[in-house]
């Protein structure tokens, strides 16, 4: 059986090291980098099931490297940070992290946090490929084409790039043409946890989504309650 492949990005050797030994008890094979422009090496190398990302880093920055990862990859990234400040954190899940980890940590968290995410990532691959398999190869409306079997999205027949929570987001709201989501369901739905108090970072991926996508009035905001998919608009 293959184990579970985690990537971890952080400048200080100690820390690196306690992370490497705590997950590899777990029984997950790893692999670490101390700068940005290694990470992003290995990332493509190693292809890991899953990246624990430092915010500083002495090459780059933690966002640029978490946005440059998930443009290429479909993979779930935890932040590791010392900045407490809830901007900051919710910064990092608008750049595309999944979840975060404020330093000092306990090993314990950061073991049930891993757990957790990927347990979400399992389940959320197998919805897919039932959906995949139950449903058309492909969905269209207007001029936008959502590949399901590739996670792809086309608008007048070129590719868009679309992270995978946008992609998520979108194929969820289509799926459910009508239904009324809060922005606290969405977030539990497709970040895998509640983040009370935080939903400004659904309100970013959709505005993301209406213009990368021209989406107009498809996506309709649902005055203090969250969003739905107009079902009359899109035939």
């Amino acid at each position: 059986m293959n184990k579970t492949k985690i990537l971890i990005i952080e400048d200080e050797a100690a820390i690196a090291d306690l992370l490497e030994y705590g997950l590899q008890e777990e029984g997950y094979l790893t692999r670490s980098a101390h700068t940005g422009a290694d990470g992003l090496a290995k990332l493509a190398e190693f292809r890991p099931d899953l990246l624990l990302l430092d915010w500083m880093l002495p090459d780059m920055s933690g966002l640029n490297v978490c946005k440059r990862a998930t443009a290429s990859y479909n993979i779930p990234i935890v932040m590791i940070t010392a900045k407490s400040d809830i901007t900051d954190k919710i910064l990092g899940l608008e750049f595309g992290a999944d979840d975060y980890i404020t330093k000092p940590f306990d090993m314990r968290e950061v073991n049930a946090r891993v757990r957790t995410i990927l347990r979400r990532v399992d389940q959320a691959n197998r919805i897919a490929v039932e959906s995949v398999e139950a449903g058309p190869p492909a969905i269209r409306f207007k001029d936008i084409e959502i590949v399901t079997a590739e996670r792809v999205v086309n608008k007048g027949g070129k590719e868009i790039e679309l992270t995978p929570k946008e992609y998520d987001l979108l194929l969820k709201l289509y799926t459910h043409r009508g239904k009324i989501f809060s922005r606290a369901e969405l977030l539990d739905d497709l970040w895998g946890y509640e983040y009370a108090g935080d939903t400004r970072t659904v309100d970013t991926h959709v505005q993301r989504l209406r213009k990368k996508l021209d989406l107009g009035d498809l996506i309709v905001t649902v005055f203090s309650i969250g969003y739905k998919f107009n079902k009359m608009t899109y035939v």
